[in-house]
């Protein structure tokens, strides 16, 4: 058989090839496609059409940023879910044991109406028992957060950090519109104030 007989031969098989491979890779690139977004391109059967698989590119491109910009929006909102929830727990902590402390405060009343009381007394080892529990028992409350509202008299009166439970004319023109005594001390627990102190002021 001559040369050109042979090369006739394989010319159908040649491109019987080149027609499978074309298919596969047509199949291939509409198989990786939202065939939704793709409806009236044509597949190129006999021929890589240039122009359609640049759009079917461009197509995949655009999905491609917008997958992009969809997980940056999740991934900021979780970092916006972690700090919220992180400043939640953190204020539930310092908080958590309000209602124990508000229950014991009672208690620290009694100690310091009983620790000005001996001081009256002349039997120093009655006083410095008592102090001594007092004080622990305080800083055992401080170790967990408790603190007093730091007021004192002549400070001006303040009706978001002092409760005024009456008004006393003023002793003096400065006083006027100021604590003139402080009834009951308060507390707070963090940055919560968890009872106001009771004070008196001048009018």
């Amino acid at each position: 058989m001559s040369t050109q007989n042979k090369e006739q031969d394989l010319n159908p098989e040649i491109e019987k090839n080149q027609d499978n491979t074309v298919e596969s890779v047509n199949e291939d690139l509409n198989s990786t496609l939202d065939t939704e977004k793709l409806k009236g391109f044509g597949t190129a059967k006999n021929g890589l059409d240039l122009e359609s698989l640049q759009e079917q590119v461009s197509v995949m491109k655009n999905a491609h940023q917008q997958e992009k910009e969809k997980f940056l929006r999740l991934f900021a909102e979780f970092e916006n879910y972690k700090k919220r929830t992180s400043k939640e727990r953190l204020e539930l902590y310092k908080t958590a044991g309000q209602e124990i402390m508000q229950a014991l405060l009672p208690v620290m009343d009694d100690f310091q109406r009983a620790e000005a009381e001996l001081e009256k007394s002349e039997d120093k080892a009655l006083k410095e028992g008592v102090f001594l529990i007092k004080n622990k028992f305080f800083d055992t409350l401080k170790s967990k957060g408790l603190e007093v509202v730091e007021v004192a008299n002549g400070d001006a009166f303040n009706a978001d950090l002092h409760e005024a439970i009456t008004q006393i004319p003023a002793p003096s023109e400065d006083l006027q519109g100021k604590i003139i005594d402080v009834i009951e001390k308060g507390y707070k627990l963090g940055d919560k104030i968890i009872r106001y102190p009771k004070v008196v002021t001048g009018k």
